[in-house]
C-alpha cells in the first residue's frame, strides 16, 4: 500500500514580494520549487516565548500559543530536513514535560509516604 503526499508549491493567499529564500538552508528559491509550510518552532523558542508572555502579560498567553502562524518557504530538497528536525524539536518538547512533571510530583509523593 502507497501512500501519496500533495506538496503545496503554489504561494500562499499574501502576496510575497521580493527574492525567496528557504527558511531551513537559507538557499535563494525560484517561483516554481518553494514548498509552502508552517515555520519550525524550535523547543528552545517555545519555551522562551511561554515564560516571557507569561511574566509580562498573562492574559496573551491563550492568544499567542494557539495563533495560527503564516507559511515560510522552504526548498523542495528540504523536506526530509525539516520533518527530522520538528521531529528533533517535537522529542525534546515531550522530555522538557516529563522532566517537569516529575520535579513537580517527585516531591508530592515523597510528602504523600510519610
Amino acid at each position: 500500500m502507497t501512500t501519496e503526499i500533495a506538496i503545496t508549491t503554489t504561494q500562499p493567499s499574501a502576496s510575497v514580494r521580493g527574492p525567496l529564500y528557504c527558511a531551513l538552508t537559507g538557499r535563494a528559491l525560484a517561483p516554481e520549487e518553494v514548498y509552502w509550510a508552517a515555520p519550525l518552532v524550535t523547543a528552545r523558542e517555545l519555551v522562551s516565548t511561554f515564560v516571557s508572555t507569561l511574566l509580562r502579560s498573562p492574559g496573551n498567553l491563550g492568544v499567542i500559543m494557539t495563533a495560527e502562524q503564516a507559511d515560510v518557504p522552504y526548498a523542495l530538497e528540504a523536506r526530509e530536513l525539516l520533518a527530522q528536525r520538528r521531529s528533533t524539536e517535537q522529542a525534546k518538547l515531550l522530555f522538557l514535560l516529563l522532566l517537569l512533571a516529575a520535579l513537580i510530583f517527585t516531591p508530592v509523593l515523597l510528602m504523600a509516604m510519610r
